[in-house]
């Protein structure tokens, strides 16, 4: 299981970045509430993310980087660059959910379009994460995530 779960979730994470191109698309036919739905859908499933990553980190640990020593320095300041983006993300999308649902959609078109890009990304560097800790170079054992990153 714990080696299931670190897939499971990245994989929400990609389906809500999908999710979330399509409602983008969506909105640029001029299909208000196919939009609002897919993009609930997208909030969704990044939300199913962030509950399976917790869970799995509280139950199990995280896991540290396998890789050869010379290379952490990389992959902890990618991993910064994808702990940042994906925390900014997150706070940017409760507020552009929020705008949207009370109609302030001005603000909400501006906050939309710098979140999505900032959440592709997320979703992106994501991907590349599980692949170096879980694919190329996996560690042993999990620890608690204090240790995993420092």
């Amino acid at each position: 299981m714990a080696q299931v779960l670190p897939l499971v979730s990245t994989s929400f994470t990609v389906l809500s970045a999908i999710l979330m191109a399509f409602g983008w698309r969506l909105i640029r036919l001029g299909r208000r509430e196919a939009h609002q739905r897919m993009m609930l859908a997208a909030a969704f499933s990044a939300l199913m993310f962030f509950i399976l990553y917790v869970t799995r980190t509280v139950v199990y640990g995280s896991m540290p980087f396998g890789g050869p020593e010379h290379l952490r320095v990389y992959y902890l300041v990618f991993l910064l660059i994808h702990i940042v983006f994906a925390t900014v993300s997150a706070v940017l999308g409760i507020v552009t959910i929020t705008l949207g649902l009370k109609g302030r959609f001005v603000r909400h078109r501006w906050f939309g379009r710098t979140t999505a890009s900032i959440w592709f990304i997320t979703a992106v560097t994501a991907v590349i994460t599980y692949v170096l800790l879980y694919v190329l170079y996996p560690a042993d054992n999990t620890t608690n995530l204090w240790n995993a990153i420092f």
